[in-house]
């Protein structure tokens, strides 16, 4: 049901808006760390305030696990406590998967299945090992209704070292989106896209442009909107002619926007954060209509 459910949000909040929560201690609030005390307890907190104000104003959230583990057991518990509330409130979640540097990617399988431990709808991980670390997530896309999220084109500044390498007669990223396409082919779900997923980047429209051309029935979700690079108008691109097909995640942009304020004393943040959104919602309105 996942992907169906990302796609009825998106398609009545007329917003493809996946909040991430990922952020860096100079982007939160100073009155959360002066009366926290601690980074980690700060960002539990603002985490949690800001699930409760963006209920209703964006289709889904995103966790990275990485992050939360480095705050030790702690951590991974607020993480289940943020996933379990998230879900409450009606959100999409998605969650960024430990990194798989082995074939034995069993473990992490799990997070799809073990819905009592981290309950998301959706994960999202790299395939550049190869299909290893597509294989073992398979059967939770298919018999247990969960998504799997590949990154194909990453966001960040060094992507095309490697991912715009050519490989043949094709880059390497198109390699990555042959591999979505093979798995994700037997598992197309009521909306018509398969719940094996692409990701791409804001910053490189020749990626989702021939992604979007290329496989008509794969789910694509556009990253990278926090970087100098990335624009709605490349964004745009993701997207089918009925404006569905795709999902947008945003992290600082929206989430630190309250430095951009007068006085910018980020007691507002949560305000400025849904004034933000509907901002990057009439962006995105120029290039696309969501029907």
């Amino acid at each position: 049901m996942a992907i169906d459910f990302l796609h009825e949000k998106i398609r009545k909040m007329k917003n493809p808006l996946i909040l991430d929560m990922s952020i860096t201690s100079d982007l939160l609030p100073p009155h959360l760390l002066e009366q926290e005390g601690s980074f980690d307890k700060a960002y539990f907190r603002f985490c949690r305030e800001l699930l409760e104000a963006m209920a209703g104003v964006v289709p889904g959230v995103r966790f990275s696990f990485d992050t939360f583990a480095l705050f030790g057991a702690e951590g991974l518990s607020q993480l289940k406590a943020l996933l379990k509330r998230a879900g409450e409130l009606g959100y999409y979640r998605l969650l960024d998967g430990p990194q798989i540097l082995s074939p034995w990617a069993a473990d992490r399988a799990s997070l799809l299945l073990r819905s009592d431990e981290y309950p998301c709808d959706g994960l999202l991980i790299s395939p550049y090992i190869g299909s290893d670390s597509i294989k073992p997530f398979v059967p939770a896309c298919k018999d247990g209704g969960k998504d799997l999220f590949v990154v194909v084109r990453s966001a960040n500044k060094s992507a095309p070292d490697l991912q715009d390498l050519l490989a043949g007669r094709r880059q390497v990223q198109a390699a990555a989106a042959e591999l979505v396409n093979r798995f994700g082919e037997p598992i197309f779900t009521k909306c018509g896209y398969s719940r094996i997923c692409a990701v791409s980047s804001a910053g490189a429209p020749d990626s989702l442009r021939n992604l979007r051309a290329q496989y008509k029935h794969i789910f694509l979700l556009v990253d990278g909107l926090d970087y100098p690079s990335g624009n709605m108008k490349n964004c745009s691109l993701a997207f089918d002619r009925l404006g569905y097909g795709a999902a947008i995640s945003a992290g600082p942009t929206i989430t630190a926007c309250w430095k951009d304020t007068e006085g910018a004393s980020g007691e507002d943040y949560t305000q400025c954060a849904v004034a933000a959104v509907e901002r990057m919602k009439k962006n995105l309105s120029r290039y696309i209509s969501i029907l």
